[in-house]
């Protein structure tokens, strides 16, 4: 067996990129940021074709990424943020639902969600992560853009079936 293999696409260009960080643990956020825009421009980006917006925390991902699903058109979203570990429960709902959100929106959008929300249990394991995790979803969002633009469906011409039922009548007289 040979089969077909569509093999990761990392030319970012010509794509429209939407960027939601959340503000809460900034520095982590921005890190992230400075080095997905990087890896953005190094894929071939445009930096005209990214938005960036901000969001107070992790909970508020959802609706911004819906809305910029719903409202632009956009080739990618990427999600950037962190969740660090408190004393209480907290910590477990906002993973979880964040979590949740992102993935709901790119299942019923058909838009690929990069999540780079960290979950961590410590300032010191966020700081670690954050700017592999900002070139990360920068290029999962480019390789996913183009894995699902190559996915689409091609569109049944009408003359084409046409064509090819007058060619079947040909074949049998």
């Amino acid at each position: 067996m040979n089969p077909y293999i569509l093999t990761p696409d990392l030319n970012g260009e010509g794509l429209h990129i939407g960027i939601v960080r959340a503000r809460f643990n900034e520095e982590v956020g921005q890190t992230e940021l400075a080095a997905c825009l990087e890896e953005l421009a190094k894929l071939g980006v445009d930096e005209r074709d990214v938005m960036v917006v901000s969001v107070p925390g992790a909970l508020e991902m959802g609706v911004a990424l819906a809305r910029m699903a719903e409202s632009y058109e956009f080739d990618a979203l990427i999600a950037l943020g962190a969740v660090i570990r408190g004393e209480t429960y907290h910590f477990e709902v906002v993973s979880n639902e964040s979590a949740t959100a992102i993935t709901r929106i790119s299942l019923e959008t058909g838009i690929p969600v990069a999540n780079g929300i960290l979950t961590v249990d410590t300032d010191e394991q966020a700081a670690a992560r954050a700017e592999g995790k900002g070139r990360d979803c920068a290029q999962v969002a480019v390789e996913m853009a183009n894995l699902v633009a190559a996915l689409e469906p091609e569109e049944d011409d009408e003359d084409d079936e046409d064509e090819d039922f007058d060619d079947e009548e040909d074949d049998e007289r």
